[in-house]
């Protein structure tokens, strides 16, 4: 059994990755293939902490707003 065979270097890191460790990541738009990337399980884990970390939602500000909004109220111009 090779080596080179059953290895390639992670995209990211660059080390060599046994086959049935590695993760390939595939970035999709529309059902168009856009990225791939092979990456060991390492480099796999901080793509998923990225990912989840950018996709999160903004908190909303913890600072209440002084003047609350009321669709009950009149605007008088003299």
């Amino acid at each position: 059994m090779s080596d080179n065979a059953d290895t390639e270097p992670c995209e990211w890191c660059g080390d060599a990755v046994a086959d049935p460790l590695s993760r390939t990541v595939r970035v999709t738009v529309d059902r168009s293939q856009i990225d791939s990337q092979r990456l060991c399980p390492e480099c796999f884990a901080n793509w998923i902490d990225r990912f989840e970390a950018e996709m999160k939602p903004e908190e909303p500000d913890p600072t209440p707003d002084p003047t609350p909004a009321s669709d009950d109220t009149d605007i008088i111009v003299d």
